[in-house]
């Protein structure tokens, strides 16, 4: 009979942890492949008001100022403001701003897909 061989300390600890790394990355894939969601940065130095509906001749509900980052949950085409007709609809209240002033980030949809 072969002697036995000596055992190495740690060796089945290595291989559990290696199998638990595995499975750590398994679960947070499907995570990482959702599409983030858009924001915009307000890139108009004097900022961007927010307006009721998507035109500059509805009320102003606000101004964001310069450098402001904004969640946005979509878009239309609506009045051209400096050769630019979209318009955003703020993720977290019912406000528009022109997309003239802010630069998005990440793929925004238009409303008619969202709503």
């Amino acid at each position: 009979m072969p002697p036995a061989q000596p055992r190495r300390p740690g060796a089945a600890a290595g291989t559990a942890v290696a199998v638990l790394l595995v499975g750590a990355a398994a679960v947070t894939a499907p995570a990482q492949a959702q599409p983030a969601r858009p924001y915009g940065t307000v890139v108009g130095t004097d900022g961007v008001y927010e307006r009721q509906f998507p035109s500059t001749d509805s009320s102003s509900r606000g101004r964001l100022p310069y450098r402001t980052q904004i969640g946005l949950r979509c878009k239309v085409r609506a009045q051209n403001v400096d050769g630019n007709t979209v318009w955003y609809l703020l993720r977290d209240r019912p406000t528009w701003v022109s997309a003239r002033y802010v630069a998005n980030t990440g793929t925004v949809p238009y409303c008619k897909d969202v709503m």
